[in-house]
């Protein structure tokens, strides 16, 4: 006989693989955007149309009460680094494969262990620490140091995906060390709300386009470039990146509530085979050997800690670094 917390663990599993295909779905389709419009513009919509589903969630959770808190500057600040965090990564789809930029985003296990250690005291051993180094030299083995360089630009290109895993490990280790006391539902409204705020800034300030520098800057062209209006062709994609958002914030914070963390968030490594996928399917883009073998040397410490860290009977945070939620 299976018992609830069996079939609690199995309902969290496929609610995690759903918003992992969710989210790989959502970064292709803004890749394909990126070329005609900005990021501000696509994150704005994919929020807007993506909040009716928040809405709906927290409506079954209890209504608008869920919404009160004593600690709006901790919600402001969690916002406003989640904010950040999926810019950066979206500003590096637009000069990055989509399979090499979701593998860099994997090293955020790797920052959480390393923030718990330097910021919170935690206790973190030789074999966590080699991990921690063995994963970062698969960044530098992506760029290809021992010859002409990346075939994909200079080296700081590669830093735009591990910033936005960096702050999401910042904004994950600033949530437990401080504590968010709201329900799954009142979270994701927080952060959407966020989202609306800083593109609508956005628009308000550089939506004219006069502060894009052109497409020689593609990362800044794609954050700067002027408003348009989507052309018919388009608007299935935008709506369709609002789905995926509405998906993604319901899937991912259902699980974890639903199941422990320790079970389900090894599920989400399947993001990159599905990054890799659409990469080659809708892009022609195929890893070179050298990111097949920084991937590995990623994806493996980021395991291999998860695991340590699990055998030692911790839980890192309440959502992985990788559920892109809000």
């Amino acid at each position: 006989m299976t018992s609830q917390s069996d079939s609690n663990v199995a309902r969290g599993i496929t609610l995690i693989c759903i918003g992992v295909f969710a989210i790989s779905i959502n970064d292709m389709l803004i890749k394909a955007l990126s070329g005609g419009y900005p990021l501000h513009q696509i994150v704005f919509t994919r929020t807007a149309i993506g909040i009716f589903f928040s809405a709906l969630m927290l409506h079954l959770e209890g209504g608008l009460s869920l919404l009160r808190t004593s600690r709006p500057g901790l919600h402001v600040l969690r916002g406003l680094t989640l904010v950040a965090a999926n810019m950066t990564f979206f500003a590096s789809l637009a000069v990055l494969p989509l399979g090499l930029t979701t593998a860099l985003f994997f090293v955020g296990p790797l920052f959480i262990t390393l923030f718990s250690f330097l910021f919170l005291g935690e206790k973190v051993g030789p074999l966590r620490l080699g991990a921690i180094v063995f994963g970062f030299l698969g960044v530098i083995v992506m760029q290809e140091p021992w010859g002409d360089g990346s075939v994909y630009g200079p080296p700081w290109l590669f830093a735009l995906p591990m910033i936005a895993a960096s702050l999401y490990a910042a904004m994950a280790v600033m949530t437990r060390a401080l504590g968010v006391k709201s329900t799954a539902a009142a979270l994701t409204i927080y952060n959407q709300l966020m989202f609306l705020a800083v593109s609508s800034l956005f628009f308000l300030i550089v939506g004219d386009g006069k502060a894009d520098p052109g497409p020689d800057a593609p990362s800044l062209h794609f954050l700067l470039r002027a408003w348009v209006w989507p052309g018919n062709q388009d608007w299935p994609l935008f709506i369709l990146t609002g789905i995926c958002n509405g998906i993604i914030a319901y899937c991912v914070t259902a699980a974890y509530r639903m199941a422990p963390s320790a079970s389900i968030a090894p599920f989400e490594y399947i993001g990159l085979p599905l990054a890799i996928f659409w990469g080659w399917l809708f892009f022609a883009e195929w890893p070179t050997p050298a990111i097949w073998a920084g991937c590995a040397m990623i994806l493996g410490a980021g395991l291999f800690v998860f695991l340590r860290e699990r055998q030692k009977g911790k839980v890192i945070v309440p959502k992985r670094p990788g559920s892109r939620t809000g």
